[in-house]
């Protein structure tokens, strides 16, 4: 009799669980299935979207810091020398930053980095070029060389690496990025034919051995065994490289401000200044001394080249001293951009090169002499930094070694029912490539113009008025004389 009772109990029980179940169900106050995978239960009812997150990801310091190295890789390509099939090359012109060098400056006490500058075609990394590039600059005697250069080295030749000296990664980096040109232009295009003459082609590097000998690696990978008698190398004695047109007083007083500026964040930063005076105590210097050697630049060359860190007896400098000084940079950037000084400065600062630019392209459409197919400026990062900011490109990664910015002037098919006069200008295009990514439409003299694939191009005369005219709104002038010599209200 007990027996029956309990098992009458049980049974009592478990149908008071099932209906609670169910009703509970029922009421939504407990899922029926999982969170992660809801369905709507019926087809009418509306679907809400998730919440998207669209805050900009914080970029990595350390990764960042292996982008800026550049490690040679065989399997990148760009985008230069793309186009509609009918579409005519007329003109290249490339401004390039050198490649890997040594640091400018040492860490005090602390070891300099281990690093080989002599140039071996077997030891890592390499390029099939590598030993034919070294066999052919040794008869660079046969070339023409402005003064300034002839008494470089065409070569970086030193067991142990000296200061800014280009290595063995810079010059393959370079030897790379020449055969990228070369299938973009010399295979594809043709820009420059069989039988090509210095008439043709234009190079000019700052007075560096480092980027003389980038502009030559490049200049290899792009025309294998070139002949020397036909190369004309021309010095430009501005990092600018605005020749005759560098005397701007207003740019002078913009980049002090910017340095101002500058020098402001960079002491409001409390964990920046720590760090400095942790590495300090390590290798027993005074911070002021410390900063004063720019460590980030040693630390940058150990990183790229897979070195351990300086170590001294009271320690050993570290990754992460490096990556909160390579966030600081990051955010300086940030603020650079938000603020506009820097634009200001680099407007005027890249003013001449650009005018050049334009120029060049102009003759090399209407078949005049200074009109080169194709010309190559071998520079610095404080060269194409404020070439990216005056072109609008204020989002642009900082130049990494070897970076390269490229301009191509195109002519298309002459269209139906064009008019006489301006029609032949009507006809040009330009595109600009930042380290082989196509970036033109993001450029302040075509960010307006709507994209599509009917023309991927930019009208030449965009940029033809931006340079000599829409760039000095800002600094509300109409030309660059008036821009730069304007008194200070």
């Amino acid at each position: 009799m007990l027996a029956r009772t309990r098992f009458v109990l049980l049974l009592v029980v478990a149908a008071v669980l099932a209906v609670l179940s169910f009703s509970l169900q029922f009421l939504h106050i407990i899922p029926v299935s999982p969170v992660g995978d809801e369905r709507s239960p019926g087809k009418n009812r509306k679907r809400v979207p998730p919440v998207l997150h669209t805050e900009p990801p914080v970029l990595d310091p350390i990764k960042e810091a292996y982008a800026y190295c550049n490690i040679p890789n065989r399997t990148e390509r760009g985008w230069e020398g793309h186009s509609p099939a009918d579409y005519e090359l007329l003109s290249v012109q490339v401004m390039i930053r050198h490649g890997d060098r040594y640091p400018l400056y040492a860490i005090p006490k602390t070891k300099r980095p281990a690093v080989d500058c002599m140039l071996v075609p077997y030891r890592s990394p390499s390029h099939p070029l590598l030993a034919t590039f070294i066999n052919h600059m040794s008869w660079g005697g046969r070339g023409r060389w402005d003064p300034t250069l002839s008494a470089l080295p065409r070569l970086p030749s030193h067991s142990m690496c000296e200061m800014g000296e280009l290595t063995q990664t810079g010059i393959v980096q370079h030897l790379r990025n020449g055969q990228l040109l070369r299938d973009a232009y010399m295979k594809r295009h043709r820009l420059l034919r069989p039988g090509w003459t210095a008439r043709q082609l234009y190079v000019e590097s700052t007075g560096k051995s480092r980027t003389l000998q980038s502009g030559l690696a490049l200049l290899y990978g792009l025309l294998p065994d070139f002949d020397w008698a036909e190369v004309l190398v021309q010095h430009q004695a501005s990092t600018l490289f605005c020749g005759a047109h560098c005397d701007c007083p207003a740019r002078n007083r913009y980049l002090e401000e910017e340095q101002r500026r500058q020098y402001r964040l960079r002491v409001a930063d409390t964990e920046l200044d720590r760090t400095y005076a942790d590495m300090a105590r390590m290798v027993g210097v005074a911070p002021r001394q410390l900063r004063a050697a720019n460590p980030v630049d040693s630390l940058t060359c150990h990183l790229c080249h897979g070195l351990s860190f300086p170590c001294t007896a009271q320690g050993c400098l570290s990754p992460r001293q490096l990556a909160i000084i390579k966030r600081q940079q990051l955010e300086d950037e940030e603020d650079r951009r938000r603020q506009g000084l820097y634009h200001r400065y680099a407007l005027l600062a890249a003013h001449p090169f650009l005018n050049r630019t334009a120029g060049c392209m102009l003759r090399a459409a209407e078949g005049r002499d200074g009109g080169e197919a194709l010309a190559v400026f071998s520079a610095h990062d404080v060269t194409l930094v404020p070439l990216l900011s005056a072109l609008g490109l204020a989002k642009a990664r900082f130049p990494r070694f070897a970076a390269r910015l490229v301009f191509e002037l195109w002519r298309i098919p002459p269209q139906p029912r064009q008019e006489d006069g301006s029609s032949e200008r009507q006809r040009l295009f330009v595109r600009i490539l930042y380290d082989g990514e196509d970036v033109t439409f993001q450029t302040a003299f075509c960010q307006s113009r709507e994209r599509h694939p009917g023309q991927p191009l930019c009208p030449f005369d965009n940029f033809l008025s931006f340079v000599r005219r829409d760039m000095f709104r800002t600094l509300n002038a109409t030309s660059y004389q008036e821009a730069c010599h304007r008194r200070p209200v």
